[in-house]
């Protein structure tokens, strides 16, 4: 007779099939069992059709990368541990020795270093070039380019390029277009159909950090594709690299998509209530923010996003259209960056932190020259820049806090 061990860890119970709940069971594994030896080396860990092995998916991972590829309008999506995972797994699948890689010069940080960085250790040069200027990204295409990125907004000084424009540029010249989505989140428009012509980028790169998660808690990101093609060179790639995901992180982001259109619009709301109350003041130069008249780049989110083909995944675009919760504001150049340090510090709601899209709102100032180099060309600032990231606090409480810290300068 077995001893009692062995049985506990061998015990024949199953529960019964077709359990069904609200949200989608959670399964952890390195190792998944198969039924014979035909069916091991049968499997093939390429597809969804089955299982090989935890890294190469569990029903819950499975699940999320079905549910994200719908979201932002894709066919097939992967998983990795965080959003700038998400833009090396991209760059590593796709370039080699010798190829050149362009990127906005208003990027998020992280991607320009990265190209800095690890890809010029591998032989791979990198070009910045100026967004909001498309014959720029016509005049630095070369033989070696295969690879170029876009950003819809600029991470921190917020210009919304026109991207049909450049993804058209990059078509023309059979380049591969790759966007970092986080901003849009694949509510704002679709990245793969900006006007319902099939028209859109090569490659999605999602930060799922931010609104997916909305909680502030989860680091993840996902590279989502309508081309079998490269979907299967990022998955070779993907699994080599051994990049996988835990199921317990899998699960929150399970259980916040289902409410994304919601906090993303009420995000929306606050932001622009006081990106609109900020450009009132005199102690601020301007206001960037994609929806607001004026901001570099809004005739282009105008159309991009206000049309009513951009509600993509459940929000009501409609006349205002959807923008995300995250704007900066540049301060009038009387002030100085002690100034504007003191301001930040005094806010009582607007936590110092970076990243965005969670329930609590944020606030980051950024250095000026760091600014001139990291924005487009014409940035016409003295002054200092801070971003804010709008969470789910009241309205009112947010702009009596910002009154009280602008008071004190």
């Amino acid at each position: 007779m077995r001893k009692p061990i062995t049985d506990l860890i061998h015990h024949p119970y199953q529960p019964p099939a077709h359990f069904a709940a609200p949200q989608p069971g959670v399964h952890r594994a390195s190792t998944v069992f198969f039924a014979d030896v035909a069916a091991m080396r049968g499997r093939d860990w390429k597809t969804k059709a089955g299982y090989t092995y935890g890294l190469h998916g569990t029903p819950t991972t499975f699940t999320l990368e079905e549910r994200l590829a719908t979201l932002e309008g894709g066919t097939a999506c992967l998983l990795v541990p965080s959003g700038l995972t998400a833009l090396a797994l991209v760059a590593f699948a796709l370039l080699k020795t010798g190829d050149e890689v362009l990127i906005p010069n208003n990027a998020y940080g992280p991607n320009k270093a990265l190209a800095a960085g690890e890809l010029a250790n591998f032989g791979i040069t990198h070009r910045l070039y100026d967004p909001m200027e498309p014959d720029d990204l016509v005049a630095k295409l070369n033989a070696r380019t295969r690879l170029v990125w876009l950003e819809a907004a600029g991470s921190v000084t917020m210009e919304f390029p026109d991207l049909p424009a450049l993804t058209a540029i990059c078509r023309a010249h059979g380049v591969v277009s790759a966007l970092d989505n986080t901003w849009g989140a694949g509510l704002a428009f679709n990245p793969f159909d900006f006007d319902g012509s099939g028209q859109g980028v090569d490659i999605s790169a999602h930060a799922l950090t931010k609104y997916p998660s909305g909680g502030g808690d989860v680091l993840m990101g996902s590279v989502t594709t309508r081309d079998d093609r490269l979907h299967n060179a990022l998955k070779l790639t993907h699994m080599r690299m051994g990049f996988g995901v835990g199921a317990n992180d899998a699960e929150l982001l399970l259980r916040s998509l289902p409410s994304i259109a919601l906090r993303y619009a009420a995000h929306d709301r606050s932001a622009r209530t006081l990106a609109r109350w900020f450009a009132s003041r005199d102690e601020i130069a301007q206001v960037l923010h994609p929806a607001i008249e004026g901001s570099p780049g809004h005739a282009h989110w105008r159309r991009l996003c206000a049309a009513p083909s951009s509600a993509a995944a459940g929000g009501e675009a409609g006349e205002q259209g959807l923008a995300a919760g995250l704007f900066s504001v540049v301060f009038d150049e009387r002030f100085s960056a002690d100034d504007v340090d003191r301001f930040c510090d005094s806010l009582k709601l607007f936590r110092l932190g970076y990243s965005w899209g969670g329930p609590v709102s944020l606030v980051v100032p950024y250095d000026v020259g760091l600014m001139r180099d990291a924005a487009v060309s014409r940035w016409p600032h003295r002054g200092t820049l801070v971003r804010f990231s709008v969470g789910l606090e009241a309205v009112e409480d947010l702009q009596d806090d910002l009154e009280q810290a602008l008071s004190g300068l």
